[in-house]
């Protein structure tokens, strides 16, 4: 199965690619939706399972709410309130819950500290 997850922009989407394998596309809303930036994103997600991880703040909830609509399908990923949009969060904080959506087949882990 092909899956997507759409982010607001392009560090958000730098900081997943980190921890996914290169098959999953990752998409940028780069910031507002208009009905031109969003027929162009359902043209790029084609047929596939969408994700939808947004920042936890007003703009994010904005931006999730329109996606919500556009994609009622979609998978929602969230982070935590407090952390810095999803390019501040943290790999283990963005592992879990990559893990918790079920995506853990395409979860590049980092190798473990040694002791």
């Amino acid at each position: 199965m092909s899956i997507a997850i759409i982010v607001e922009g392009k560090n958000d989407r730098s900081r997943l690619r980190r921890l996914l394998r290169p098959e999953v596309d990752i998409f940028c809303t780069f910031g507002t939706l208009n009905t031109e930036k969003l027929e162009t994103l359902r043209k790029q997600v084609g047929g596939r399972e969408i994700y939808l991880y947004m920042d936890n703040d007003s703009s994010g909830k904005k931006i999730r709410g329109v996606l919500r609509d556009a994609f009622p399908d979609a998978e929602h990923i969230y982070t935590r309130r407090g952390y810095a949009g999803v390019e501040g969060t943290p790999d283990e904080y963005n592992i879990s819950q990559l893990e918790k959506a079920g995506l853990e087949e395409y979860i590049i882990y980092p190798e473990p500290l040694p002791f």
